[in-house]
């Protein structure tokens, strides 16, 4: 996988896919004010520690326009009040839940394969693997799928940042709070629409996700409209950029171990232990951030209070202290307690259903396409904030 990086000209920040280890688990940014955490173990503790390491980053500097979208954002949320938003939708996404979604994923990929233009080419980001996770998320929440390509503009805007807030000081001066409104109205376009959503459902009540969060209630009383537009804004988000990131990356892997790509299909069982080992190798959410409540001590480091961490879930999946061969792809690897989709009570919302959609979409590709590689003269692009990795376009031969 080290190769892969060079091969393709991914992020240079992505030191892990080019096989270097961190020569120490923790490390401060004097740059940016920010203390950048590689470890395996140190990440793991950090994520299943919330009374010491809160959600709620954006406490540590002063933004009215970040700030405005902090209400029902269940990312930037700490306990209980992140367990009791969270449970209001989580039986939406439990396994038996999801398990019974798979026909209509079946049938979604099934369409989005037969309306490829070329048979002899895909690619497969827009073919399939942000389509199928936007349609299946949008029939959940009940907003039209058929406005994907809205989505996706909105989207592509959030995905194309730096990722990187410098916290040398904690007021921000004029110019970067119009930064930080600049980039938030480029957003509002997509709260706007689902706003318009919301309220339509509190005049008109469906069998949908956006309803089940209109009529909810928590500690008896309902949620605000911001607390419904954040969270389903959320939920659309995440609830598709896992399983593109998740399948384009799975592919990039097989491509790049073609033995393994042959085993695989020959042998369909190990099709989600594929998945799992791309996760770990090409995790798409390499980073997460957290903030310290009190002064703590990580890996011999002398963490003050109020400090911004960011957890490199990318790095620690390469721990060579917990992965036997950390920089080789084994679709056999057992156990292999990754990283990929978060850990503690942030673990990913949509692992099941990504992992599904993951499952069926790679199935029937391999069905389909008795061949499936990269085009060296057309190549993949990728995510550019180093905070994802994964491909943005993946261009593929069937021939």
């Amino acid at each position: 996988m080290a190769t892969l990086a060079d091969r393709w000209n991914i992020h240079p920040a992505h030191f892990w896919l080019r096989g270097q280890q961190p020569d120490q688990p923790i490390r401060f940014d004097e740059e940016l004010g920010i203390w950048n955490v590689y470890g395996y173990a140190e990440a793991v503790r950090i994520l299943g520690d919330p009374a010491i390491f809160s959600s709620d980053t954006k406490r540590l500097y002063a933004s009215e326009a970040v700030n405005e979208h902090k209400e029902g954002n269940l990312i930037q949320m700490d306990a209980p009040e992140h367990g009791k938003l969270r449970t209001l939708v989580s039986g939406a996404f439990n396994r038996k839940i999801v398990a019974d979604l798979e026909p209509r994923i079946r049938e979604v990929t099934r369409e989005l394969l037969d309306a490829v233009p070329d048979p002899s080419e895909l690619e497969v980001v827009t073919d399939l693997a942000y389509p199928l996770p936007v349609i299946v998320i949008a029939e959940l929440l009940g907003v039209p799928s058929s406005d994907r390509d809205l989505f996706k503009q909105w989207v592509t805007v959030m995905l194309e940042g730096t990722g990187q807030l410098s916290l040398r000081d904690r007021d921000l001066s004029e110019e970067d709070e119009r930064d930080q409104r600049a980039v938030i109205e480029q957003w509002q376009p997509m709260f706007d629409y689902i706003r318009e959503h919301v309220a339509e459902r509190r005049r008109q009540p469906r069998q949908d996700l956006l309803t089940q969060l209109v009529t909810a209630e928590v500690d008896g009383n309902r949620l605000t409209d911001n607390e419904v537009v954040n969270f389903a804004v959320l939920l659309l988000v995440a609830g598709h950029v896992s399983t593109t990131l998740l399948l384009g990356n799975t592919l990039l892997c097989l491509d790049a171990h073609p033995e393994w790509a042959a085993r695989v299909r020959e042998d369909r069982s190990l099709v989600p232990s594929a998945i799992e080992e791309s996760l770990r190798m090409f995790s798409p959410f390499a980073g997460v951030t957290r903030s310290t409540y009190t002064e703590v001590e990580i890996a011999g480091q002398r963490v003050p209070a109020d400090q911004m961490i960011m957890v490199w879930l990318a790095a620690a999946n390469r721990d060579a202290r917990q992965f036997a061969d950390p920089d080789t792809f084994i679709p056999t690897r057992d156990p292999n307690p990754h990283l990929g989709l978060g850990r503690g009570i942030h673990f990913c919302l949509g692992a099941p259903l990504a992992r599904l959609e993951g499952r069926v979409a790679l199935n029937m590709l391999m069905d389909r396409f008795p061949v499936l590689r990269t085009d060296p003269a057309n190549p993949p692009t990728f995510v550019p904030t180093p905070n994802m990795t994964g491909v943005r376009t993946l261009p593929m031969r069937t021939i």
